[in-house]
């Protein structure tokens, strides 16, 4: 991500808030606040280890279940 410099100078007879409202309109038209709040969330793609393992304990699981199943421990929904 580059960094962006928001300048904002006061006129001479500019009261505070319309400074602060002509910068918040900078801030805006930059993007710079909607990337970072896009990235605020962002989580990482899984490796293929991760993938392989949560498939593997997936299969375990289905495979320990349908054991219990012809058992008749658990009744088939």
């Amino acid at each position: 991500m580059t960094a962006v410099n928001i300048h904002v100078e006061r006129n001479s007879n500019e009261n505070n808030l319309s400074v602060l409202r002509r910068f918040r309109s900078r801030m805006k038209t930059s993007g710079v606040l909607s990337r970072v709040r896009g990235l605020r969330f962002r989580t990482r793609p899984q490796s293929k280890f991760q993938i392989k393992q949560s498939k593997l304990k997936r299969l375990t699981k289905s495979r320990e279940r349908e054991q219990l199943i012809k058992l008749g421990k658990i009744v088939e929904e």
